[in-house]
């Protein structure tokens, strides 16, 4: 990678990677002045500006009602999409999930993709079934929107690896303990991580978790919670949502 893309500024946390290699310390860089050249098509993730009408994300009625569309929105502009399907949603505050408030889960912290080969075309057939033969035909994309509902994030940020750097030998398909086949990943020194620092309730990062296209654009990238280490003492506990959308290109759909 070009040095005029290098990351200026970096934290080294340890990365747990659920297929072979374990814990392993990896420096994850300021993603920050790299924020206007990323895109989905070649790193797999991007940042973008955008606010909420929802004054509770953690109203499920408000999210779908409110937030799903915006989602929808959001992910056509930055993809070009004909059409875009917001279908499941996760709201993340390890302290709230600890005390067992319904529907709040915890961050994860292992190297993981939400979606496979096997699992995105589930899904379509899941969500649409009537249509699935038809929308399967073309390509499409699953996308995930992660977000802060309580900024800015200095706990458990999300990193990102750069997809440019992931060779398939890496990547480990896995159903065991979820509800649907993921990736895990192997261990590889050539990982590129970054991550946004302070991300706000207004900034949206969109990663590409899988694509139908095998043409030598990014298809997936791996993603994972981690313990940074200047998170000051005081912080609270990061708060997020993630909404998994479906992306169709073909017209007429």
């Amino acid at each position: 990678m070009s040095k005029s893309r290098e990351a200026p500024n970096y934290v080294q946390a340890r990365l747990n990677y659920g297929g072979r290699g374990g814990a392993r310390l990896m420096p994850i860089y300021d993603a920050r002045p790299l924020a206007d050249s990323l895109s989905l098509e070649v790193e797999g993730f991007l940042l973008k500006r955008c606010t909420s009408a929802v004054s509770n994300f953690y109203d499920p009625g408000q999210v779908q009602s409110l937030y799903y569309p915006e989602v929808e929105q959001l992910v056509k502009e930055a993809t070009g999409a004909a059409r875009v399907v917001p279908f499941e949603h996760d709201v993340r505050c390890a302290a709230k999930a600890r005390r067992g408030i319904s529907a709040v889960r915890e961050p994860v912290k292992v190297v993981h993709d939400d979606y496979t080969e096997k699992s995105s075309p589930e899904r379509v057939r899941l969500y649409l079934f009537e249509e699935a033969d038809l929308l399967l035909r073309s390509r499409y994309e699953i996308i995930n929107v992660w977000r802060p509902i309580n900024g800015p994030v200095q706990e458990t940020p999300l990193a990102i690896c750069d997809a440019r750097s992931i060779r398939k030998e890496d990547i480990v398909p896995t159903e065991k303990g979820v509800k649907h086949e993921v990736y895990l990943f192997n261990f590889s020194s050539r990982h590129r991580w970054l991550y946004f620092p302070n991300m706000q309730t207004d900034e949206a990062l969109l990663i590409k978790c899988f694509d139908s296209l095998d043409d030598g654009r990014a298809r997936l990238t791996a993603h994972t919670a981690f313990g940074d280490p200047t998170t000051p003492p005081n912080a609270r506990p990061r708060e997020s949502i993630e909404v998994r959308t479906m992306a169709f290109f073909a017209s007429g759909i």
